[in-house]
């Protein structure tokens, strides 16, 4: 458990995901199906207090990239972060099996 705290924000970093309700319900679908952490499946009880446009893209954009990317990923808890510094990031998900999560969520995303 230390070491998933330690490390959940590579994962926003990862796949440049914000730090707001849907991209941290959303990785917390992926954590999930890559984790197997149960904890991460309750905070879903969260996307009750979103607004129903959010919360249905939640359910039917996210959950299923959160399902399928995460669990055919490699074990993100596995990877030391701290010897990738220099390592592009594209390179690093193409290593661990991973893609971008669906538009909108993104640090990037206007």
């Amino acid at each position: 458990m230390q070491r998933y705290r330690e490390t959940h924000d590579f994962y926003h970093a990862l796949f440049g995901l914000r730090v707001s309700a849907l991209p941290e319900l959303a990785l917390k679908v992926f954590e999930f199906a890559n984790l197997g952490f149960p904890m991460t499946a309750l905070a879903l009880g969260a996307s009750v207090k979103m607004k129903k446009a959010q919360c249905d893209r939640l359910w039917h954009e996210f959950v299923p990239w959160g399902i399928r990317c995460g669990g055919s990923a490699q074990c993100l808890l596995t990877v030391y972060w701290e010897e990738r510094w220099g390592q592009e990031v594209q390179d690093i998900k193409n290593e661990l099996g991973v893609w971008d999560p669906p538009g909108g969520l993104s640090i990037h995303s206007k």
